[in-house]
């Protein structure tokens, strides 16, 4: 039988060209935006040209006095810009021009675009007093089972007693979760990206702590597990939304004198970090050898909590040595408040039935009082205040 051949018509073509040839999808415009856009780790030469363009860093771990923990600083009811702004201009009048800021993810889970203009907000508020803070996505501290809404009040004389883990333990445990941490950590970092008015993002507080006393009868028996896998792909989330600030996330115990010594998770902090961050409670002369230890990085240190008065951790002791090394460094604790931080970690096993003598952290008292006005003084001589 004779073939016989068949006449497309022109529109036809046009319709399967179209169909078969459409641009990429949204997602898939995204992803491969981002795959573009996604930057290396930091040189140390870049990292160090950053730090060049830095005053000498100083403030201190910041959440307003009446909040007891991240939620109740970040969520819509309990968001008070007046609070933040009165005590963050306490910081500024001392000579602080940093702070370090602990976000969560449930408020961005509620509502990402409320939460984004609260972040804004702050931001405004704290660039008014000159202040670039330094935000923390993740934190491995204290209770692992946060809650939305309304927070419990605090036990007394007790400690942090109502701070929160981000993640939280059910979510850390659950992989079907870690879609929703992927868009915080992206839609965070990528919507401020390039303002000038953020000093640089945290990974994670304290990856590897197991809570102690507080909280390990209820924590995961194998944490560091769930924690290691997430704290490698958070950094990645955060690098592809191309931050023009620095990546951090800060060892805190062991031994750093050599990397080989350090655990798995310390040298995912110390290789993925644009810049090395650390903490040290410890005397000084232990805080001066653990400088001594990173500085073989050869990239800028930040020591991002340090300061309890009764291990020896103090401004007197600490500060001249990191102006000295030119450290940048964040104490824990600015105005007494519900976190109660002025109480020991040993609250959790200690009764205490009175504010102790000496402060464990914190600077002020509620009314914008010094707890120690020789702190303030020579924090505002050394910031050149």
């Amino acid at each position: 039988m004779k073939s016989v051949k068949k006449i497309i018509p022109l529109s036809l073509l046009i319709c399967f060209f179209l169909l078969h040839c459409k641009p990429s999808s949204e997602k898939e415009n995204r992803n491969n935006t981002e795959a573009v856009a996604a930057r290396e780790i930091w040189s140390a030469e870049k990292a160090n040209n950053w730090y060049q363009e830095q005053d000498w860093l100083v403030g201190s771990n910041f959440i307003p006095s009446n909040a007891i923990n991240q939620l109740e600083m970040w969520q819509a009811e309990s968001f008070d810009t007046a609070t933040i702004s009165k005590e963050l201009g306490w910081a500024a009048s001392i000579g602080m021009n940093t702070a370090r800021v602990y976000l969560h993810d449930l408020p961005y889970q509620q509502d990402s675009a409320a939460f984004l203009n609260r972040i804004d907000t702050f931001l405004s508020i704290a660039d008014r007093h000159q202040i670039k803070p330094l935000l923390v996505f993740f934190d491995s501290c204290w209770d692992p089972f946060p809650k939305p809404g309304r927070q419990r009040e605090p036990k007394p004389h007790v400690h942090n007693s109502g701070w929160v883990q981000s993640p939280g333990a059910e979510a850390l445990k659950d992989s079907s979760q870690y879609p929703r941490l992927e868009r915080y950590v992206k839609g965070v970092v990528k919507h401020f990206a390039d303002d000038s008015r953020i000093l640089g993002w945290d990974i994670w507080n304290e990856p590897d702590n197991d809570t102690g006393p507080s909280y390990k009868a209820v924590e995961l028996p194998n944490k560091t597990d769930y924690v290691l896998p997430l704290l490698e792909q958070a950094f990645v989330w955060a690098r592809s939304a191309n931050p023009s600030q620095p990546l951090t996330s800060g060892v805190w115990l062991g031994d750093w004198s050599a990397h080989a010594k350090l655990s798995p998770i310390q040298k995912v902090q110390l290789e993925q970090s644009d810049v090395i961050s650390f903490h040290n409670y410890d005397g000084p002369e232990e805080f001066e050898k653990r400088i001594g230890w990173l500085q073989r990085y050869n990239r800028p240190l930040l020591c991002t909590e340090y300061m309890a008065r009764p291990n020896g951790s103090t401004f007197e002791a600490f500060l001249p040595i990191a102006k000295k090394n030119r450290v940048a460094m964040f104490n824990w604790g600015l105005v007494d408040g519900k976190t109660q931080t002025k109480y020991a970690w040993d609250s959790w096993v200690k009764q205490y039935t009175a504010e102790p003598e000496t402060w464990f952290h914190d600077i002020f008292r509620k009314d914008g009082t010094p707890y120690q006005p020789q702190e303030t003084a020579l924090i505002k001589e050394l910031a050149g205040k």
